[in-house]
């Protein structure tokens, strides 16, 4: 404990710490050797100074020393939030998942349950027969049989363990909400990732890039949603060939109407299945189009689609066919076996 104050210390005073001091720091919290009141007051200093790209690297490094990896195809990608946009939306990246995989693309999701909304990934995926928390090899099957595999946070990063209380107390975003969805328990190199806040497109894809990912979409809607929204314009930031590029996509990009942040929200988990459920049954819904451009940006990082509009071609053709449904039955079967 007293060789955890000196970064107390350091970071109290406004200074920075390397990747080598952040990845040692955060080895001693996620190994439980710190106290509950250090590791707020760390917490808190880096969040009040703001976290750096090397500590942010730093802090993903030690997690990904401790996790509990997955075996998982190069061309794999995953489909993640930070989570903490507090909208109560539908589960558009786990839907995304399901109609990128049956266009090919084998997908390792890596998720939780509800932080700040009513439904997670792990709440709507069990709610749909899905068993989560499998072991790698459970997870591996998953993606060799069904082309999708869902790797339940707490199974692949128990060291988190040793936080949740404090991050429980503390009840605001710390460096934790940014760490979950860079630390992919199978190492993909090519992510859709969103997040909470516009401020932390870059920051995020800057340490990606660092560890790595070839090919990286950071995403914020413009009405704060952690996903590409259907409401109006979103925010990315691209990585691809080492190169870093900002733009803007808009739902007219592929050809679908603005939708209302009403038609949006979703609800408890038994609902959002319900809701999951009739898009892949062919209800044509708000979901279906905000889930499948998502999927049409997750094909075109996966190098399938030549553009958004192919993406969101291929994404409608497989709800269409039956395939996006074939898959998800696929999953449940191979989660459950």
């Amino acid at each position: 404990m007293d060789d955890f104050k000196p970064f107390i210390a350091k970071v109290a005073t406004g200074a920075a710490l390397s990747r080598e001091e952040a990845r040692d720091a955060f080895d001693t919290i996620l190994s439980g050797e710190v106290t509950n009141a250090q590791s707020a007051a760390f917490l808190m200093a880096l969040r009040v100074r703001g976290e750096t790209i090397d500590e942010i690297a730093g802090a993903v490094g030690a997690m990904r020393g401790k996790m509990l990896p997955v075996k998982a195809p190069p061309e794999a990608i995953d489909i993640v939030g930070t989570g903490g946009d507090s909208s109560g939306s539908y589960n558009v990246s786990t839907l995304a998942s399901i109609i990128t995989a049956a266009c090919g693309v084998p997908v390792a999701k890596h998720g939780n349950r509800a932080a700040s909304s009513r439904s997670g990934a792990a709440d709507v995926l069990t709610a749909l027969g899905v068993k989560v928390g499998l072991d790698s090899a459970g997870t591996e099957r998953c993606i060799r049989e069904a082309g999708v595999g869902f790797m339940f946070a707490p199974t692949h990063h128990a060291s988190m363990r040793h936080v949740a209380p404090v991050r429980t107390e503390l009840g605001t975003r710390t460096i934790f909400n940014l760490l979950g969805p860079l630390s992919n328990p199978a190492g993909v190199k090519r992510q859709l990732i969103g997040a909470f806040s516009e401020t932390w497109l870059e920051p995020m894809v800057k340490v990606l890039a660092s560890l790595g990912s070839t090919r990286v979409w950071a995403v914020h809607g413009s009405d704060g949603l952690d996903e590409i929204t259907t409401t109006g314009p979103t925010r990315v930031v691209s990585l691809e060939n080492g190169r870093i590029e900002s733009f803007s996509i808009s739902p007219s990009d592929v050809g679908i109407a603005p939708a209302r942040p009403e038609d949006l929200r979703g609800g408890e988990p038994e609902q959002n299945a319900a809701a999951l459920n009739a898009v892949l049954a062919g209800e044509k819904t708000a979901f279906r189009d905000i889930a499948a451009f998502n999927a049409a940006a997750a094909l075109l990082v996966a190098g399938v689609a030549s553009d958004l509009k192919d993406g969101f071609a291929r994404a409608s053709a497989a709800l269409d066919s039956g395939k996006a449904k074939a898959t998800l039955d696929a999953l449940v079967k191979a989660s459950n076996a």
